[in-house]
């Protein structure tokens, strides 16, 4: 098996030091290479021509979102993944990153009392992700095709009522794709699990608030879900809809991660699908992992919808894919078209459409190969 070369960048020779003892230990993966700031990692990377960067964001000389903006210059497809601290400020500049083309990020480890507990971390967040976006590490499964999408899609005769999307690896992005497409008067609420951890949750949402018509917000225990908002999940906490009469609310909760999440998508979509039933519409995009699979067979035995990002659009198919495989998704869509679908659908059976809504033309659904 080929291995993937890896290109380890970071100003602190104890996180090189770490990272590349680390990396190295991995059978199928080779540190070719350090660099100490971006100026020095930009002159490796023509000499090692390297499969993947970790990059650091806080840097002298020439700091992460600089190189960043170099590298994608001249590789504009090299995966490269942000290595930033738990901190308002690294947080902010890692969206930023993801803005400007990073495939995804990593939080330095903290707090953790023994190089054997920073190892430990390291080898739980950084190594998936450098697996999910290499292929020469990870090629892309073949998956069984499944009978046209079309032989199963099934009649409506009551609209949908929430929205709730899940969503992992290249979500900030296309989020940031999705939301804007929402018009003003969107007539159901939205949720939303974005997996990351607290601090960049917050800023996410302020960030896809100021690029959106419709309001977004961090998701808090006891808000009553309205129309025309959206939602998001925060960073260690389970978030959940729970019905009381005819009035639904956020609940958040700590109990135990799911698929080594929290917030899990899949607790969303099953707490969804028990408060609003067949009146669920499910959106899974581009994510690593298997979450969300089994919380889409919910909504769907419950009577709603699931549609999903496509393969092409998607940084990594391992979320929106596995719920493909498992026969659970009603249509297949490019991000391009997703919030115009998503906008589509929820005005479905609702009468007279806005003006904007009616004339838009109908998106036509992607076959997967």
């Amino acid at each position: 098996m080929a291995s993937v070369r890896i290109l380890v960048v970071d100003d602190s020779v104890v996180i090189r030091k770490l990272l590349c003892d680390t990396l190295s230990k991995e059978p199928e993966m080779e540190v070719v290479g350090s660099a100490s700031d971006g100026r020095i990692a930009l002159a490796k990377i023509s000499q090692l021509h390297p499969d993947l960067i970790t990059l650091d964001v806080e840097m002298p000389v020439m700091n992460g979102l600089e190189t960043l903006g170099e590298i994608r210059k001249s590789h504009p497809m090299l995966p490269v993944i942000m290595f930033s601290t738990l901190t308002e400020r690294g947080a902010a500049a890692t969206l930023e990153a993801l803005s400007l083309g990073a495939s995804d990020y990593a939080t330095k480890p903290s707090n953790t009392g023994s190089p054997a507990a920073a190892i430990e971390a390291i080898r739980a967040e950084l190594i998936p992700k450098i697996r999910a976006l290499c292929p020469v590490v990870s090629p892309k499964p073949k998956l069984v095709p499944h009978p046209s999408l079309a032989a199963r899609i099934r009649p409506r005769s009551h609209p949908f009522e929430i929205v709730a999307i899940g969503v992992s690896t290249g979500g900030p992005n296309a989020l940031a794709e999705v939301l804007p497409q929402i018009p003003q008067d969107f007539p159901v609420p939205i949720v939303v699990v974005q997996h990351m951890p607290p601090i960049f949750t917050r800023l996410l949402a302020e960030r896809l608030a100021r690029q959106s018509k419709i309001p977004v917000s961090e998701g808090s225990a006891g808000a009553s879900l309205a129309p025309g908002h959206a939602w998001v999940a925060p960073g260690d906490f389970h978030m959940t809809v729970e019905r009381s009469g005819l009035t639904r609310r956020l609940a958040l909760n700590q109990t135990a991660p799911e698929h080594s999440c929290r917030p899990a998508v899949d607790v969303l979509f099953r707490s969804v699908a028990t408060a609003y039933g067949a009146n669920t519409l499910a959106v899974v995009m581009t994510g690593m992992g298997a979450d969300g699979v089994l919380g889409a067979r919910k909504i769907r035995e419950a009577g709603g919808e699931v549609i999903i990002q496509d393969e092409a659009s998607s940084v990594v198919w391992g979320m929106p894919g596995l719920v493909y495989d498992a026969g659970q998704a009603d249509a297949v869509y490019p991000l391009v078209q997703l919030g115009a679908e998503i906008t589509r659908r929820s005005w479905q059976n609702r009468g007279p459409q806005p003006l904007q809504i009616s004339n838009r033309n109908a998106t036509s659904e992607t076959r997967a190969k």
